[in-house]
């Protein structure tokens, strides 16, 4: 799906827009939203992307990830996200950080990871995109891909590193 996303430099101020193929093609910096999700328990929504994705097929992801469209802010890319990939509205969530990093080849971006709560009586989630959704423990998790026996997105492994307070890829933006 092509559309068209905000080109941003180091500061994150917009300087261009391109289409979403032209931005990976040409490794533009762009911008993305992901959000973690945790069940009232604390246990964290993990995504299982569907084997026909681009990038990353069949891998474990965030509950949410996104790209900002343009002219879209952080918050509404996360809020669409969790509307159409996970079929829930109206759930408050919080930024927790901003940041910069390469997310693979050509893949540039500066994002705000966000966390709420979700109802699980209220997961809808998209089967085209995702194939399935599971809960777990953050321990279990970070286990679970230590062992390598499942197939994880680089950037929900930064992610989760930085979460847990562990060394991580990403550059902070303040």
């Amino acid at each position: 799906m092509d559309e068209l996303l905000d080109i941003v430099n180091d500061e994150d101020i917009v300087i261009d827009r391109q289409m979403r193929s032209t931005v990976h093609q040409l490794g533009l910096q762009h911008r993305g939203a992901h959000v973690f999700l945790f069940t009232q328990d604390g246990k964290m929504l993990v995504q299982k992307r569907s084997a026909d994705r681009v990038h990353s097929p069949s891998a474990l992801d965030c509950s949410v990830s996104e790209h900002v469209k343009a002219g879209e802010s952080y918050l509404d890319a996360a809020m669409r996200g969790m509307r159409e990939e996970m079929g829930v509205e109206g759930i408050e969530i919080k930024p927790l950080v901003k940041f910069r990093m390469n997310y693979g080849v050509n893949d540039n971006e500066i994002s705000t990871l966000y966390e709420g709560i979700v109802d699980l009586d209220k997961i809808k989630f998209d089967p085209v995109e995702i194939e399935e959704v599971n809960y777990y423990d953050l321990t279990e998790l970070q286990e679970m891909i230590k062992a390598g026996n499942v197939k994880v997105c680089g950037w929900f492994v930064e992610l989760l590193n930085w979460y847990s307070q562990k060394l991580t890829k990403m550059s902070f933006i303040f």
